[in-house]
């Protein structure tokens, strides 16, 4: 890597870190301090709303009416989604008059927005209405990133409190989130977008006659939307030609927003950040990356805050960042390191050992190597899901950083709120291992971890794996399952194995070559981002009901400090051997014989 990379990659991290403190602090007052609430001018909406729904905000709940409001609250959310999907044909605000949406699609899209998974199957401009697109997906944006930040607050009171059975109100926590901290800098990042040239408008789709015809290839589907294959059982090609090409529009920007800020990544147009109308300059990439990471980076600083002990949250972000960095310079290598076995072809002759400059497959000029490796990892180490670069085109080792990061439960950084509380879970049952080892009974921050939490734990922790590797076996045994399968072979079966990665961890981005948009993808995908979001909430909202009943237990000789280095090396090992011993052998049948086949025929 040359030193404009590590420049790039520096001042990204430099950017991070700076602002996550601030912003940390200032989000802690925000869920503890009613004074700063007071004072602005959301105040007035935030009482409003609590009168108009009957909400009582000065009533804590515990930890089962909690989980109740917050699931009856996203099923709602669920269902408003798919009527709107179901029914765009017949509401205003759909000047290309674009039909209703398939059952099996609109399901699956309203669970994945719903669930703040965000997992596209459609292309946006060719298939969602401009009120679809703002009414259903963009509040959707919001709602599903404040509900994850709500729970994480929920199990930080769990910490704090002692000797009481309530966890706050859902109701208040979602919707401070939601005023206070989601709109705010969704507002101020949507200007700034609409200054790069994001696009921000109602207008119909622009048509603009081409310099010259267009022939390009798609590939023949049947009637089911399969792709037809020949005698060979190679997909069936059709030749099409385009005189004119038509510029999708809309109302980008104020969706592009929230999606990068709440860890959504849905995007607006099918190419997603990638698309020059969402994402046009080198300023508008960097502003959309950090908006990635910067609130689940802060939450690590309201998490230290919150608990009385500012050295938590950094030990943590410590965790977060060097396993995040560590991985960067992995993908961001194996990019520019391209692809040897090109060179034996004769395409291109200015190296011996790589391509000049690197895998650019895949990638926009504008962008680079460095930004698209950089916006990979982020993405996936948070629960983005939202692409710059087509993860499909990546080597076979860059593009397993991106899998296995989504595949470590989402807790590098993680979405907002619950990559903190996934890794909240990892440090209890870090501190278990120690306390095994130590033969004391384990503690963390003042409250003792017994049984019961980590039970919970075992089932957060256990339930992604089962739903990836079980979803994807199923895909590869049925004929519904592979008949999706563009690309034969080891790369078949990693398309395959990053979408029930991408599903059932919450991530939302894809592998692509895969013709995931069929009835049969469409529910084991939704049924995975159920699961994976709700079977985790619910047990992490009962690990803080337990925590909240219990006292607090003095610091002791035998206490494990879990604010020093070496409490991070160890959360650190314990995050990795669980990935690694999960998913290692699915990706030996993937990426990882990929890549020494790549290099046999180099």
């Amino acid at each position: 890597m040359n030193e404009t990379g590590f420049l790039q990659i520096f001042f990204y991290l430099l950017a991070l870190l700076l602002l996550s403190k601030p912003l940390g602090t200032y989000m802690a007052r925000v869920y503890q301090d009613e004074s700063i609430v007071a004072n602005t001018w959301f105040a007035g909406l935030e009482r409003w709303l609590y009168q108009l729904c009957g909400v009582e905000a000065d009533q804590d709940m515990r930890w089962q009416q909690y989980a109740g409001a917050l699931l009856i609250f996203n099923l709602l959310g669920l269902l408003v989604v798919y009527a709107l999907q179901t029914c765009q044909d017949l509401l205003p605000l759909n000047p290309q008059a674009l039909p209703a949406i398939s059952t099996d699609s609109a399901l699956n899209t309203a669970i994945s927005f719903a669930t703040n998974t965000n997992w596209q199957g459609y292309a946006g401009e060719a298939s969602m209405s401009y009120l679809t697109q703002m009414l259903g997906l963009s509040v959707q944006n919001f709602l599903s990133a404040a509900s994850g930040m709500a729970v994480l607050v929920a199990l930080i009171r769990g910490f704090s409190r002692r000797n009481t059975h309530t966890i706050g109100n859902f109701w208040v926590d979602m919707t401070r989130s939601t005023l206070y901290i989601l709109l705010p800098l969704s507002l101020l990042l949507a200007v700034v977008l609409v200054g790069q040239g994001v696009v921000q408008t109602f207008d119909r789709y622009a048509t603009v006659k081409l310099q010259e015809p267009l022939t390009y290839s798609v590939p023949a589907l049947d009637a089911d939307g399969h792709a037809v294959l020949d005698a060979q059982g190679q997909p069936v090609t059709q030749t099409q030609q385009s005189q004119e090409q038509i510029l999708a529009l809309g109302p980008a920007a104020s969706q592009i927003a929230i999606k990068q800020l709440g860890t959504n990544g849905g995007g607006f147009f099918n190419a997603n950040s990638a698309h020059p109308y969402e994402n046009p300059t080198p300023l508008s990439n960097f502003l959309e990356m950090l908006a990635i990471l910067l609130i689940p980076a802060a939450l690590c600083h309201t998490f230290g805050f919150l608990v009385g002990d500012s050295r938590q949250g950094w030990a943590l972000l410590a965790a977060m960042t060097l396993v995040f960095v560590a991985l960067i310079f992995v993908t961001v290598s194996a990019e520019q390191n391209g692809n040897p076995a090109l060179t034996t072809l004769g395409v291109d002759q200015a190296s011996s050992v790589q391509q000049t400059g690197g895998n650019m497959e895949g990638k926009e000029i504008r962008f680079g190597i460095v930004n698209s490796g950089l916006w990979a990892v982020a993405t996936t180490a948070a629960s983005n899901g939202s692409v710059n670069a087509m993860h499909d085109s990546f080597t076979p080792i860059g593009g397993m950083v991106p899998m296995w990061l989504i595949q470590l439960g989402e807790v590098i950084f993680g979405g907002v709120g619950s990559g903190l509380y996934g890794m909240l879970v990892f440090a209890l049952v870090a501190v278990f291992i120690a306390g095994l080892m130590i033969g004391r009974t384990p503690e963390y921050l003042g409250k003792k971890i017994e049984a019961f939490e980590m039970q919970m734990a075992a089932v957060i922790i256990l339930i992604p794996p089962l739903l990836v590797l079980g979803g994807t076996a199923l895909a590869l045994m049925s004929e519904a399952g592979k008949a999706s399968i563009f690309n034969p072979g080891a790369h078949g079966f990693s398309e395959v194995l990053y979408a029930l990665s991408s599903a059932g961890n919450n991530n939302g981005s894809a592998f692509a070559g895969l013709s995931a948009n069929v009835p049969f993808y469409n529910y084991l995908l939704g049924l995975a981002m159920l699961v994976s979001r709700y079977g985790l909430m619910i047990p992490v909202l009962a690990i803080a009901g337990s925590l909240a009943a219990k006292k607090h237990v003095p610091v002791g000789p035998g206490t494990l400090p879990t604010h020093t280095p070496l409490f991070a090396v160890l959360l650190i090992i314990t995050v990795l051997m669980v990935g690694a011993l999960t998913f290692v052998p699915a990706l030996a049948l993937g990426p990882i014989v990929e890549q020494l086949h790549m290099l046999a025929h180099s």
